[in-house]
């Protein structure tokens, strides 16, 4: 980008160098003025060019203080990222579908190998009153990633796991599907909130009964069960404690203490050191 300040101040610069040439005399005191206006131009350009790099560059330099760098600290997001933590504390709404494929997208390429924990507290589709505030397809996208990417994720329940949360808790590597002691795990059938006219209405209601059987499917597959008995228990609310959850093979087991954490993050082992 062009900056016009500076373009025009080396113009007005090189117009006085002409006419200083032009008009002033060769003596030692008109050498002397021509070599102090280089001077005050090459000042004026640099400092005008500095500033446009710390713009472009987003900030100024480092300062430190007896050897440690001084600055703001970083976020929380970003340092459970790096511990290879992903944690769905919301209800399964588009923007939160799109930061969790994101992080497991990334986790994915800086490491195939290394697991990813996924801490899940979510009501699924819908609010905690069982208000519909999204679709299963928010759930089905996070699933198919999970089974995408090659690292294996672990997933842990906290809190809630509602509906499409819990089918997402189902999906994690087997063997690696825990729960907090004082988690809620509960099943539940898609709702419809259509409205219009009554053709409008029976398209939803197919779509919403072939999510259902897709939901009830992914979740007979993890828990080894036939699908016909996941849609019966799916028909009407199931509550599901951690320990009834292992029973039913939704999960493998129920952490205890931090020593049964799937993975320990690291900054925790440097606390501990």
């Amino acid at each position: 980008m062009v900056n016009f300040k500076v373009a025009a101040l080396c113009l007005f610069g090189g117009l006085l160098n002409e006419s200083a040439n032009a008009f002033a005399p060769a003596t030692p005191a008109g050498k002397k003025l021509e070599l102090a206006r280089e001077n005050v131009l090459e000042n004026e350009y640099s400092s005008l060019v500095s500033g446009m790099n710390m713009v472009a560059g987003g900030a100024a330099a480092e300062e430190y203080y007896e050897g440690v760098r001084i600055g703001p600290p970083p976020d929380l997001p970003s340092l459970l990222l790096h511990n290879r933590i992903v944690y769905i504390g919301m209800p399964l709404v588009p923007a939160v579908t799109e930061l969790i494929i994101a992080e497991l997208l990334y986790l994915n390429y800086e490491s195939t190998t290394d697991p990813i924990t996924m801490y899940i507290n979510s009501s699924g589709t819908t609010t905690a009153n069982g208000q519909s505030v999204g679709f299963e397809t928010e759930a089905f996208a996070i699933a198919d990633v999970m089974k995408y990417v090659r690292p294996p994720v672990h997933t842990v329940a906290l809190g809630q796991a509602f509906g499409a949360a819990a089918m997402l808790l189902s999906q994690g590597k087997r063997g690696k599907r825990s729960s907090l002691p004082n988690a809620t795990i509960m099943l539940n059938q898609p709702k419809s909130m259509a409205r219009g006219q009554a053709s409008d209405i029976a398209i939803r209601a197919r779509e919403v009964a072939s999510n259902r059987k897709t939901t009830c499917d992914l979740i007979a597959r993890a828990c080894q069960k036939p699908i016909e008995t996941v849609m019966d228990d799916c028909s009407r609310v199931k509550y599901l404690s951690p320990t009834e959850a292992v029973e039913y093979g939704l999960i493998d087991r129920v952490l205890q203490s931090e020593s049964s954490l799937p993975v320990k993050p690291s900054f925790i082992q440097q606390l501990s050191n």
